[in-house]
């Protein structure tokens, strides 16, 4: 239920924090006062699409907080889950802001969200009616979806299997339909990977291939030039006549003789005699690479053509071995798919024609459940409808023709509601000939059946008893008090019945300060409250009859309240 609201700078709300409790409150106030902008702050937190208008002017920016208690491992829990929003098992804060630069921030107990993820959470929290939008019972493609969340528990393995089936089912179908109707693409395909595949595999690359071929082939190109250098190197260390290191260890002969003298000629010698050893090493090495170097043409041809073959490779597949070899891999799976499925095209069209069995069978067992659950569901509605003083109208599930066995995500079954108003009249789709107070009234009936069942966190009516009076407008009362029992109702109303049977009213008040329009909430109790409804039954002149009056409702209605409890 919603705990906490917090509203700065919206619309012609400066700021404003209400406190709200469980069971059925109602917001009332003269036309205009800001009744209607308090839900629209609700909407926006529940993920409604907000707008640079709700700005108040003059203000950088709009900011809405919700606190809203929810039931622990239930619906929203599940959903914070989802997105992978950290939560206690009580509390949900939804945040909100609006900026007149057309930012729009979003934060689900802190977390940044976008909208989409925020409508998601807020639809598990709120469910919104405003006397113009009586949302699924308008749109006969959402009667469907009403009557699954009656059977809800009832559909829940059923929906499932059959969810599962069309999902195989979609897949090896479109797997068909591809290769059906892309055969000579499919073959060209084909011809295609297996030329590629085969040229990649004959290359039989190797990951360090190219760049120790680039090293061969230069050595070979530049024989003569380093086996001059080898030779050179080789005669000036260790030749016949006079070589370097002939000489060097004279030299460090002649100071080891002396190094006992003087620590300076110690360090000398000792630096010769590295240098010695460091250079006779160099010689052998320089001896061995002279012994093992060798011209052979035959080798850099084949290394040519080999780095030709990489390189032709690479243009056609990527610009490294090891992007050839990514690719090869790929394309290789790719082929293995296509060959399996060629090979199990028989087997392919046998597993589509099974699954479209099965989905029929689970497709006609989903029926039948809600079938009867379609049966209970006109009952309920019917024993709601008959305090609604609607007891002589027919409300029926109709189960519209299939006659081709079309199969939808949501099962095989195409719903619409109908009503038979009158006695005489024929079934007729409600979408066509009920009236706004026959809407609210179906409607109202329906959230009373769903409350019961469901708990739905917050339930909001936003004047949806506009247009009736009387004894419909007290029956409209008591079915908005019971759905209260429920779940917590917040309800917009000019109905001084409807405000008589709440358990809590605010009174919404619009004033002027200093040239500007402020819109301010009061809790109303004892005499406040009959001074209110006072008002609300006789508009700007309220006299003593009138509030006797009040006391009366007020009275009445706590006497139905306890009969409901009891």
């Amino acid at each position: 239920m919603l705990q906490e609201l917090v509203i700065h700078d919206f619309a012609i709300i400066d700021q404003l924090a209400i406190s709200f409790e469980e069971g059925m409150t109602v917001l009332s106030g003269e036309t205009g006062a800001g009744k209607s902008i308090i839900i629209d702050a609700v909407g926006l937190l529940a993920g409604g699409r907000g707008s640079q208008d709700f700005i108040r002017t003059g203000a950088k920016k709009a900011t809405l907080e919700g606190l809203f208690t929810m039931t622990p491992n239930g619906t929203t829990a599940a959903v914070l889950d989802q997105f992978g929003i950290e939560h206690d098992e009580q509390t949900v804060l939804l945040q909100r802001d609006l900026a007149v630069n057309g930012h729009n921030v979003c934060r689900v107990n802190g977390h940044l969200v976008n909208t989409t993820t925020l409508k998601h959470i807020g639809e598990t929290l709120v469910d919104i009616h405003g006397q113009n939008e009586h949302q699924e019972l308008m749109y006969p493609d959402r009667h469907l979806g009403l009557l699954d969340e009656f059977a809800h528990q009832k559909l829940t393995t059923a929906k499932a299997a059959y969810a599962e089936t069309y999902a195989a089912y979609r897949k090896t179908q479109r797997a068909l339909k591809k290769k059906q109707q892309n055969e000579q693409e499919w073959a060209q395909r084909l011809d295609m990977l297996k030329f590629q595949t085969n040229e990649i595999d004959a290359a039989q690359l190797q990951a360090d291939e190219e760049s120790k071929l680039v090293e061969e082939r230069a050595k070979l190109m530049n024989f003569q030039k380093i086996n001059q250098a080898l030779q050179a190197s080789h005669t000036i260390l260790a030749g016949e006549d006079g070589n370097a290191l002939d000489q060097i260890a004279v030299a460090m002969n002649q100071m080891q003789e002396i190094a006992e003298l003087d620590p300076e000629f110690k360090r000398i010698a000792d630096s010769l005699q590295t240098g010695y050893y460091t250079l006779q090493d160099s010689s052998i090495d320089i001896s061995r690479e002279v012994s093992n170097l060798e011209w052979d043409e035959a080798r850099l041809d084949e290394i040519e053509q080999r780095l030709e073959t990489i390189n032709n490779l690479e243009h056609k597949y990527g610009d490294s071995i090891a992007e050839i070899l990514a690719y090869g891999e790929k394309i290789g799976a790719e082929l293995a798919a296509m060959q399996a499925t060629e090979a199990n095209a028989s087997e392919l069209e046998q597993q589509f024609t099974q699954l479209e069995q099965q989905l029929r069978t689970n497709g006609q067992t989903l029926t039948q459940l809600r079938q009867k659950a379609a049966k209970q569901l006109e009952k309920a509605v019917h024993q709601q409808l008959k305090a609604l003083y609607m007891e002589k109208t027919v409300f029926k599930v109709e189960f519209l023709p299939n006659e081709q066995e079309q199969f939808m995500a949501s099962g095989m079954d195409k719903v619409e509601f109908y009503i038979q108003p009158n006695p005489g009249e024929k079934l007729r789709p409600l979408t066509k000939i009920a009236s706004g107070g026959e809407l609210s009234r179906l409607m109202l009936a329906l959230k009373t059946i769903f409350s019961e069942s469901q708990g739905v966190t917050s339930i909001i009516f936003d004047e949806v008893d506009t247009g009736v009076s009387g004894r419909v407008a007290q029956a409209i009362a008591n079915k908005i008090s019971e759905i209260g029992q429920h779940s917590q109702v917040l309800c917009i109303t000019h109905l001084p019945q409807v405000a008589a049977m709440s358990d809590h009213q605010y009174q919404i008040q619009k004033q002027v300060k200093q040239n500007r329009t402020e819109t301010s909430v009061q809790k109303v109790t004892g005499k406040q409250r009959i001074a209110e409804l006072a008002r609300m039954l006789a508009g700007t002149e309220v006299t003593e009859l009138t509030l006797e009056h009040a006391e009366e409702l007020v009275a009445l209605a706590e006497t139905a309240k306890q009969s409901r409890r009891h």
